[in-house]
């Protein structure tokens, strides 16, 4: 029987999914990418989800494309065109979603990093948008890389194919924080605490908001903010937690013995 090369669990509400294909350094291969798209669906239907770790096995957290396979492929080869969806399942989805690397990220491991909502690094991983020095060009992960990075620092990077440390992907915004290697899953946990405690639905309306493109016009933009204020502090969520507040206690969706989320680490 062939073995997976993405590992799932799940422990008190924080979905880890582990890339799992450290013999060819993660590299997004077709069957890897089917893998990861399938547990991502899964995680995002499952309301007692309330926070995805994306982790890695192996001294690389993702390399980008399987080279092998993309050798002669065409435009329209189905197996480069399904990895946009797996970009915008992990931007889109409702549920937060918390990169951890314990090393690099190269290429279209780059766009992964970019597209979830948090991500956290050791300070000795690297990356680098390696695609012009092989020809091609950053495209599909420039939808996901680019509204994270400093324009400067795209334009540097994405054209020069560079390496940088952890430190520089944290001042350009590619990372949230870069710590020591024996400190990176007391970091993850922090932040997968600091998301479960918050409300499911507010937590999905806010990140829709966060993605939303904005108009410039004010009077519009404040009136749809007004509405969509109102709709979260009548709702029953809303409710929930303004009585907890009042009653010093945790609102529902906290266990009474503190947030999910303090178990993500190694999947």
């Amino acid at each position: 029987m062939t073995e997976n090369l993405v590992r799932h669990r799940v422990a008190d509400g924080t979905a880890t999914i582990t890339l799992d294909s450290p013999h060819n350094r993660n590299a997004l291969s077709a069957r890897l990418r089917r893998e990861l798209r399938d547990l991502l669906i899964a995680d995002i239907a499952d309301e007692s989800v309330r926070v995805i770790v994306l982790d890695h096995t192996g001294p690389v957290f993702c390399s980008g494309m399987d080279l092998r396979e993309s050798r002669g492929a065409g435009a329209a080869d189905q197996g480069v065109n399904e990895f946009p969806e797996l970009l915008e399942l992990i931007w889109t989805s409702p549920t937060p979603v918390v990169a951890r690397l314990a090393g690099p990220a190269r290429a279209g491991g780059v766009g992964l990093v970019a597209a979830a909502d948090i991500a956290v690094a050791a300070d000795t991983a690297t990356f680098a948008f390696s695609e012009v020095r092989l020809g091609v060009v950053p495209a599909v992960i420039s939808v996901t890389v680019l509204p994270r990075l400093a324009a400067r620092a795209a334009h540097e990077l994405f054209l020069t194919g560079e390496t940088f440390d952890a430190a520089r992907a944290v001042d350009i915004g590619l990372l949230n924080s870069a710590v020591a290697a024996e400190d990176l899953d007391a970091e993850v946990s922090r932040m997968t605490r600091m998301l479960a405690a918050g409300g499911p639905a507010a937590l999905a309306a806010t990140k829709a908001m966060l993605r939303s493109p904005r108009s410039g016009r004010l009077t519009e933009e404040f009136a749809d903010m007004l509405a969509l204020s109102a709709r979260h502090f009548a709702g029953a969520e809303g409710q929930e937690g303004m009585r907890a507040f009042a009653e010093k206690r945790p609102p529902s969706w906290v266990p009474a013995d503190g947030p999910p989320g303090s178990a993500a680490g190694r999947g």
